[in-house]
């Protein structure tokens, strides 16, 4: 057996590679090689070579000998992954059960950023005398006019400003009159001015902001780590008053993170941090183009992007010196990542501020029943604005009982909306009709048989969007033209569309008020910043009189004029005995309320509902929000639900559903047993295929001081489940489909 060549040195490290797998592996580390835990570095696996992390250097002995270790192949020349960010890796890893090569590819998420762009030519004026009898035209003088003392530019660059065309510059550097230089990319971020006057804060605005400042100023020390619910009605400035601990976090040099819901569509939140900054920050989400990503990539682990405005994902992003966490509409389910490794980006914000020792703000007008818990237990400090900046009233929130107030057959506004929307229109102000599904209608059906158009991949119905004309699935994206024949009893032309979509309640709204300037708003319509824009111009400059959309319109958005939102089917979401369906109910209807009289009009809520009897509707009208989250907790306490125990779903998923319902059954029978625990299924999910792939559902509910994740690996470890069968495993789970 040979012996290493780095024997005599006894040096190794532990390398952490992007991958899913159970753990670090060690290398030996040549003698002139110098590393530092957090650096990225090339080694062998297999075949192949792979960039990783150093994770750990001269980790204790393990069976692997020495002499039996690969080398390291290189060092990259690029600052470390922090250590704040490697703590978070191994954290989340624990806490989802998933390998930590698998939270580190979230890291390092775009691999091409590890790899310095190549240097650009650009041309500066040379400062040597013009040769003797050399004839300079005027266009050649305006160039070196222009050039004489500017820093490198670009021929491009050089060409537009002198007003002359690129062969011009291209002839002077023949000439040796401009030389090449070598320049990198600089930054493509502007730096927030944190010294700008900011928004003129009223009484209540300007006390949380001081405690906010006072939190951040702490950042980075031994008692930096703090948790504050910035609780305000909507249009009580809650963004406003955390753009001031922004802006001492940035004149102490920090960087920012402000986590959003909806981040590809905040066109009026980038409005107003530009106005209060000069400049826009970083923006971070999966439509930024790959370029866009590596820039901004580069710069937030060089400390350049100093505020990243971003969606979940962001969270992992390798902040060189992070001051700050803003989580935005923090009850918004989207911060849950539903596939891959399943996480709660509100939940791990919270332990990412605990890790960089800074405070973490979590900002909502409806703040999630975990949250408030969290607040009145203590464990969360509470910033409470309950009126709205310069004292605007809250909305009027009324019920329309459409038992009694019906529509008209095959129509889906009640007269008394009807008429609202007449006499707002008519005093010059805007109307939002609410109206929670994309499409023309939700299911279409053959009018001789009853058969149901399907998706083929998913147990669900395919929703039709008529503009489009066709048909798709909104799980897997399967789409195709309507179809001519019932594929059952091959009647022609038969179909009917069940239900509406914000297309078919844009046709109602278009032939009840023909005279309106109407405007639909859903994802499917409205898909990238620019469009988002748009339509805020639109709307702020009263170019729409009636707003048709989802809950992508919400949250955030600020229209003074608009004075009467309608909700067209409140008990949509009610129905199907989810865990948290009363609460999501409540807070985005609530939120869609928050849209009304926001400038110095009052605003009017009308909740079309057959139930204006429940919980939920009971407490929009009577505006006792709290009272409605203390009753939602005394419900959960009972129940011991979340907060106050402990839930982990088991999605067992496969092609072959036999191998799926064996590994199901598997689980089953090893499940976990005794006190504070109770096993539930295998079940079929509600959804039981999707994209081609049948499900199966296990629940594990525990006590609350029961550790939960040591019991599901051990459960799945004495399991044996086929290699082509998936098992994820969701943490804290909020769907159960």
């Amino acid at each position: 057996m040979g012996v290493s060549l780095f024997a005599d040195q006894e040096r190794r490290i532990s390398v952490l590679l992007p991958l899913p797998l159970s753990g670090v592996y060690d290398y030996a580390l040549p003698p002139a090689m110098t590393v530092n835990e957090g650096d990225f570095v090339v080694v062998p696996l297999g075949s192949r070579e792979r960039i990783g992390v150093v994770w750990a250097i001269d980790p204790p002995e393990n069976d692997l000998p020495f002499e039996k270790l690969k080398c390291v192949q290189d060092a990259l020349n690029q600052p470390p992954i922090p250590e704040a960010s490697r703590k978070f890796v191994d954290w989340v890893a624990r806490y989802t059960l998933q390998p930590a090569g698998s939270i580190l590819k979230m890291v390092m998420s775009v691999p091409g950023a590890l790899k310095d762009p190549a240097p650009k030519v650009a041309y500066i004026k040379k400062s040597s005398p013009l040769p003797d009898g050399l004839k300079i035209t005027k266009a050649r003088q305006n160039v070196l006019d222009f050039m004489e003392g500017m820093i490198p530019m670009a021929a491009s660059d050089i060409a537009r400003e002198a007003g002359v065309g690129t062969s011009v510059v291209k002839g002077l550097v023949d000439l040796g009159l401009l030389e090449p230089v070598q320049i990198h990319d600089p930054s493509p971020f502007g730096e927030p001015d944190w010294q700008r006057d900011g928004y003129k804060l009223a009484e209540q605005q300007e006390k949380a902001a001081d405690d906010l400042v006072a939190k951040t100023q702490k950042a980075g020390t031994k008692d930096g780590f703090s948790v504050t619910l910035l609780d305000g009605v909507p249009g009580s400035g809650k963004t406003e008053v955390y753009f001031e601990a922004v802006a001492k976090a940035l004149s102490c040099n920090k960087q920012v993170l402000v986590l959003l819901p909806e981040i590809a569509l905040s066109s009026q939140w980038l409005n107003r941090f530009k106005t209060r900054f000069g400049t826009e920050p970083a923006v971070w989400h999966s439509d930024i183009g790959q370029a866009r990503r590596k820039q901004t990539w580069r710069a937030v682990v060089r400390g350049q992007a100093k505020v990243v405005i971003g969606a979940r994902s962001a969270l992992f992003l390798p902040f060189r010196d992070l001051g700050l966490i803003v989580v935005d509409e923090e009850h918004d389910a989207s911060f849950k990542q539903e596939e891959g490794v399943i996480y709660n980006g509100r939940d791990m914000a919270v332990v990412r501020a605990q890790m960089g020792h800074l405070p973490v703000v979590l900002a909502s007008a409806t703040p999630s029943l975990e949250t408030a818990v969290n607040s009145w237990e203590g464990r969360y400090d509470n910033l409470h604005m309950p009126a709205r900046h310069a004292d605007v009233p809250l909305p009027c929130v009324i019920t329309i009982d459409l038992r009694l107030d019906k529509p008209e057959r095959q129509k889906w506004l009640s007269p008394s909306l009807i008429t609202a929307i007449k006499e707002t229109v008519a005093r010059g102000e805007q109307v939002m009709l609410y109206l929670n599904r994309r499409g023309y209608a939700p299911l279409t059906l053959c009018r001789s048989c009853g058969h149901r158009l399907q998706c083929p991949n998913c147990t669900s119905w395919l929703v039709e969007h008529r503009k489009a004309g066709k048909l798709q699935c909104h799980h897997c994206g399967y789409f195709t033209r309507p179809p001519r024949t019932c594929p059952s009893c091959e009647s022609e032309n038969n179909f009917a569309a069940c239900g509406p979509g914000v297309e078919r309640l844009a046709e109602e709204v278009e032939e009840t008020f023909p005279e309106l300037r109407t405007i639909v708003a859903a994802s499917d319509t409205v898909t990238s910043p620019a469009q988002a824009a748009e339509l805020v111009a639109k709307i702020e400059n009263h170019e729409v009189d009636l707003l048709i959309g989802t809950q992508m319109v919400a949250k955030g958005y600020h229209f003074p004029m608009l004075t009467l939102v309608g909700v067209v089917d409140a008990d949509l979401g009610l129905s199907g005995g989810d865990l948290r369906a009363s609460e999501r109910t409540y807070q985005l209807l609530y939120q869609v309320a928050g849209r009304a009289g926001r400038g110095n009009k009052p605003g009017t809520v009308m909740l079309q509902t057959f139930m204006p009897d429940h919980p939920v509707m009971k407490a929009l009208k009577s505006g006792l929000r709290d009272r409605f989250l203390q009753t939602e907790a005394e419900a959960r306490r009972g129940a011991g639900m979340p907060p106050f125990g402990r839930l982990c779903a088991l999605i067992v998923s496969g092609e072959d559903e036999v191998l799926v319902d064996d590994a199901a059954n598997a689980l089953g029978r090893n499940a976990p047993h005794g006190p504070g625990l109770l096993a539930l299924g295998p079940a079929p999910a509600p959804l039981s295929m999707i994209r081609g792939r049948h499900r199966r559902r296990l629940l594990l509910k525990t006590d609350k001081n029961i550790p939960i994740q040591a019991i599901v690996k051990d459960w799945l470890g004495r399991t044996n489940i086929s290699n082509a069968v998936r098992v994820q495993v969701d943490i804290d789970p909020y769907s159960f489909l």
